[in-house]
């Protein structure tokens, strides 16, 4: 334990997780985990695993800057399954001075955390607040659909034998089946 009563462990990041937007579209769970108003909050993806960040790449097709006193951008950013919405605003200037600098179509890593909120009509959207964007190459987006294949399959596989897990198979009624589809769909976009 560090001086002041707090480990150093208190101040770690959790990681961010690889999900396709695919399945972050299908998300609709959203929790804090304790009643303090700094708890951390959570996204219950549908293949059984809590993420308050995710990890995502893809290619950056859109960006669009809004506001007049409280300047923010919103960018569209395109994976082998569907769309990610990104926004970064004055909490994360570093991310929104990376988005500024990068011009479309580029291919972008992501890190974020994931926002689900309803919309007056009753839609149900996932957008991603930024904490960093970076330029990378195709051969890095490769090989992140890839490894987001894998975590995808791994999720699956555990799907029902975690509490999120059962979670997960209560409130989507997950059916393995599609998101098996959804990582074939996307390995098979790739040209290795």
């Amino acid at each position: 334990m560090a001086r002041g009563g707090f480990s150093r462990r208190d101040f770690e990041r959790e990681p961010a997780r690889r999900v396709f937007a695919g399945e972050i579209r299908e998300s609709r769970i959203h929790f804090r985990e304790g009643d303090d108003e700094k708890s951390p909050t959570y996204v219950l993806l549908p293949t059984g695993e809590r993420c308050n960040r995710v990890f995502l790449v893809g290619t950056l097709t859109e960006k669009k800057k809004q506001g007049d006193q409280n300047l923010f951008y919103r960018a569209r950013v395109i994976d082998p399954t569907g769309t990610f919405f990104v926004m970064a605003g004055s909490y994360q200037p570093e991310a929104m001075q990376q988005i500024a600098r990068i011009e479309p179509p580029a291919f972008v890593a992501v890190v974020g955390k994931p926002n689900v909120y309803e919309t007056p009509d009753g839609a149900v959207l996932v957008s991603v607040r930024c904490e960093s964007v970076t330029p990378v190459d195709k051969d890095t987006r490769d090989r992140w659909v890839i490894d987001c294949a894998k975590a995808t399959l791994d999720r699956i596989d555990a799907l029902g034998t975690t509490p999120d897990g059962e979670r997960a198979v209560q409130e989507y009624r997950t059916d393995p089946a599609l998101f098996r589809k959804l990582v074939y769909e996307a390995l098979s976009q790739l040209s290795l």
